[in-house]
């Protein structure tokens, strides 16, 4: 398996490590970035202002990540950091939950786009997809860390996990030996899932171009995304599930998803009827830039031309008056 660690070095005394988990995580945020910049220029409205914008919402969706991640730990009976609340800040041994980065940063993101005057559906439009491109792009530090596999299986692509990692229930090496026991890669599964989710709205978006209302990727961002997660949890034995049944509750938060981002569609093209919707925006809103036009001569308040400056008037020679012939005689 992979060192999660890449090196460490000392700084003032204090013992510094550089993890896979970090640099993944960070090299997703900023490809998902660079995606969303793109399709914001696509839109029509500045590109740039998506890099102001990561200033706020990657702490506060770590942030957020992290809590979610805690609270539902909590929530399925685990009492580590109820135990232990100093691990609560040790992001870098893994532990962030990709909802919560998304409720914190879309947050965040709401109050930075209401501050700067820019439309909300146009940056919604353009962010989703690039939040799964960039949660793509991490998935392989679980991998790293051997966190977030599913059930024991037969399939020639599962992966071994070491005894120190295993979840309780496989932690019987007797019953689930290390040399021949497998499970599944449901971070794999989701990276699989997450490229193609990007791939189809991408082509979506250019391929029914005249079609496409503010909200309309969102929205089926939503439904897809939902349906992705809500597959993906059958094979995540370590999320807490809702008393005795198989339902997860990062399940239900995955339905609920979908379910808002079909009624969000269905209102979008009118299939369905809801006075909220009946000033939903047909157009994105783009800031209009103030662009000066220089000239060479200004009218002068008056009305009149300006005379041209005196150091551009060009003085012609004065004429010399022509010499009458004399007509005296000698």
């Amino acid at each position: 398996m992979i060192d999660p660690v890449i090196f460490t070095f000392k700084l003032f005394n204090i013992q510094v490590a550089l993890r896979w988990y970090g640099v993944l995580v960070m090299l997703g945020a900023i490809v998902g970035a660079w995606y969303a910049e793109r399709e914001i220029r696509h839109r029509g409205e500045n590109g740039d202002s998506i890099w102001d914008a990561m200033v706020w919402v990657l702490p506060i969706g770590i942030i957020g990540a992290r809590v979610w991640f805690v609270m539902n730990s909590i929530l399925g009976g685990n009492t580590y950091y109820l135990d232990n609340p100093g691990k609560i800040a040790y992001i870098w041994e893994g532990g962030l939950h990709f909802f919560g980065g998304l409720l914190f940063g879309a947050i965040a993101l709401y109050f930075f786009l209401k501050k700067n005057g820019m439309d909300l559906w146009l940056f919604l439009d353009a962010i989703a997809p690039a939040t799964l491109l960039g949660q793509a792009l991490a998935r392989p530090a679980n991998y790293i860390n051997q966190e977030l596999y599913g059930q024991p299986t037969l399939l020639p692509w599962g992966i071994p996990i070491e005894a120190p990692y295993r979840l309780p229930q496989y932690s019987d090496l007797s019953q689930y030996p290390m040399d021949s026991t497998r499970f599944h890669p449901t971070f794999a599964y989701e990276i699989i899932l997450n490229i193609l989710i990007v791939l189809f709205l991408w082509w979506i978006s250019r391929q029914y171009a005249k079609l496409m209302k503010p909200g309309t990727i969102f929205s089926a961002w939503l439904m897809l995304a939902g349906a992705s997660r809500t597959f993906i949890e059958f094979f995540r034995p370590d999320q807490p599930k809702i008393g005795d049944s198989f339902v997860s509750y990062t399940m239900v938060v995955s339905i609920l998803m979908f379910l808002v981002g079909l009624i969000m569609l269905l209102l979008r093209y009118e299939k369905l009827k809801w006075a909220v919707a009946e000033g939903w925006e047909t157009r994105y809103q783009i800031r209009k830039t103030e662009r000066k036009v220089r000239r060479r001569i200004s009218p002068d308040p008056a009305g009149e031309p300006a005379q041209a400056s005196p150091k551009t008037q060009t003085k012609l020679p004065a004429k010399k008056p022509r010499k009458k012939p004399s007509t005296a005689r000698r």
